[in-house]
């Protein structure tokens, strides 16, 4: 009683603010959540809807984030419009025109991933932003895999509406992530479980802190834990944040280089457009076939990522500084001798 009744709002505030700092945003803007797709889904389901509006999005979206959008879309009566984009991809200009050519008078809000889960691509957001703002179009970024991963800048971003993860390049427990909302669309946006906070008679604190900050009796121990993680991964390295990023970033691109080689796979983007993660094409196949032999036969965890076009399975590998190159070059090894042993059984198959 003593920590939920005396402490636990005062230890919110202070894992907010250093939060805040690290993302470029004011406190007074940001909320705790547990996950992304629950920031994307307070925000889509706030929406004030009609018949005929348009919601959109990209082929790549996360699927989770897409199925809200279509959810909130079909109750309205509204259209999801989808920008398809180029694949492979040779300029991040690409990713602006298939957005803008999808733009209509009935657009209402553009849902984007600022890192693409299933290809690891960082989207061009800020000049999406900006160019869909001229016309009166929201944007609301789903940043689940940003934070951490590149820098942030909320307040200059300018998008209405940012959700990010804290326990995936931020290291923090699962269960920590964050909403920012512009102020004036904080009076339009809810938490999925609304409680106390909406009749407050606190004059103290904003109605957008009351109805988020307590939704019910949880255990908020990751958010507050989200401080520690953000001062600790600062320590590892002289340059501090900048340069674990950097880090990240380098080996990366190494890592893809390393698995386009051996598996001799295309690039399906530019460097330019690689933050901690990247994917190369694998021959079509069962994804959870190659997962299960990879970390059953070698020990290696890595994503094997379903795709809706040929081919229909992308290796997707991710970079953190307890990471080495030798790493990358035993899973491609891997990689490469059950691919073999794919295409030996299929052969087998064909000739019984």
């Amino acid at each position: 009683m003593r920590f939920f009744v005396r402490e636990y709002e005062g230890l919110l505030d202070a894992a907010r603010q250093e939060l805040a700092a690290f993302v470029g945003a004011d406190a007074a803007n940001l909320v705790f959540v547990p996950n992304a797709t629950a920031g994307v889904n307070a925000v889509l389901r706030s929406l004030t809807l009609h018949p005929g509006d348009e919601l959109l999005t990209t082929d790549h979206e996360y699927n989770a984030s897409r199925n809200a959008l279509n959810f909130v879309a079909a109750q309205a009566g509204a259209r999801v419009a989808v920008a398809e984009l180029p694949f492979p991809i040779t300029a991040p200009d690409q990713v602006i025109a298939a957005v803008l050519a999808q733009v209509t008078d009935r657009t209402r809000l553009l849902l984007i991933d600022h890192v693409t889960s299933q290809t690891g691509w960082v989207m061009p957001i800020a000049l999406l932003i900006q160019k869909l703002a001229q016309q009166g179009i929201d944007t609301l970024v789903d940043g689940a895999h940003a934070p951490g991963m590149v820098p942030l800048k909320l307040a200059e971003l300018g998008a209405a509406y940012y959700t990010g993860n804290c326990h995936k390049w931020l290291c923090a427990p699962k269960g920590a992530a964050f909403l920012y909302v512009q102020p004036d669309r904080q009076s339009g946006i809810r938490p999925l479980a609304v409680s106390h906070g909406v009749n407050s008679p606190r004059t103290d604190r904003s109605r957008w802190h009351l109805e988020f900050d307590w939704t019910g009796t949880a255990d908020p121990t990751a958010y507050l834990c989200v401080p520690t993680a953000i001062h600790y991964l600062k320590l590892l390295l002289p340059g501090g944040w900048a340069e674990l990023m950097q880090h990240n970033r380098l080996l990366t691109i190494a890592a893809r280089k390393v698995l386009s080689d051996v598996l001799q796979a295309s690039l399906l983007c530019p460097e330019m457009m690689l933050g901690s993660m990247a994917v190369v094409p694998l021959p079509d196949g069962s994804c959870q076939t190659l997962y299960d032999a990879l970390v059953d036969r070698f020990a290696i965890q890595v994503q094997v990522m379903p795709w809706h076009k040929s081919p229909n399975r992308l290796l997707r590998v991710s970079a953190q500084l307890y990471n080495s190159q030798a790493e990358y070059e035993y899973l491609a090894r891997a990689v490469a001798q059950v691919l073999q042993e794919e295409l030996r059984s299929i052969d087998r198959s064909r000739n019984k």
